[in-house]
């Protein structure tokens, strides 16, 4: 059985984009880089809302002529399937991509079920509805040294799970990386 795993680089005080809906403090070096990239080499299938696989298409035509850290993260997304939930979207632009109208917890736990890989959760929007699902088996937040004040929250509110802190890494410009698993009841 797979694991889910939602994934996020966050300011310090927990937003994904800033107000503005930027992101543009969030960019990682090549050693935060380097990490992200080994934390996601087991993942088989990604899960994004709109927004995210909008957010993320450019990598299927993005690496060539990049460093290695990029080309790896590149190569890394172009071999893993996609399903993209979105009501508004009417066709996907890349390989290995499908799109569903809706978010259904039975069906991501099926596939969990069913695969031997991986299966990584991105975007705030509908990772808080696999949090809430209780679908969600470990977090890797990337905490940048910023503090932006408003936009969208990594975490949704109202939500309470013991975790157990599995991993954590401190990069020289003061990034945080955390890896943690859902506590066993």
């Amino acid at each position: 059985m797979a694991r889910l795993i939602y994934s996020a680089i966050a300011s310090l005080d927990g937003y994904t984009v800033d107000a503005d809906g930027r992101f543009d403090w969030a960019a990682p070096d090549e050693a935060v880089h380097a990490s992200v990239n080994d934390l996601i080499r087991p993942v088989g299938t990604y899960l994004y809302g709109r927004r995210m696989y909008d957010t993320m298409a450019v990598w299927q035509t993005m690496g060539e002529g990049e460093p290695p850290v990029v080309q790896d993260f590149a190569d890394l997304w172009r071999a893993a399937d996609k399903v993209v939930y979105s009501t508004t979207l009417t066709e996907v632009t890349t390989p290995r991509t499908r799109l569903v109208p809706a978010f259904d917890p039975a069906e991501v736990r099926d596939l969990l079920d069913r695969t031997d890989r991986d299966v990584g959760i991105g975007g705030p929007g509908l990772a808080a509805a696999a949090i809430r699902a209780g679908l969600v088996d470990e977090y890797h937040l990337v905490l940048v040294p910023i503090l932006v004040g408003g936009g969208t929250r990594a975490l949704p509110d109202g939500i309470r799970i013991p975790l157990d802190l599995r991993e954590e890494r401190r990069f020289a410009d003061g990034t945080m990386l955390l890896r943690y698993t859902r506590r066993a009841s």
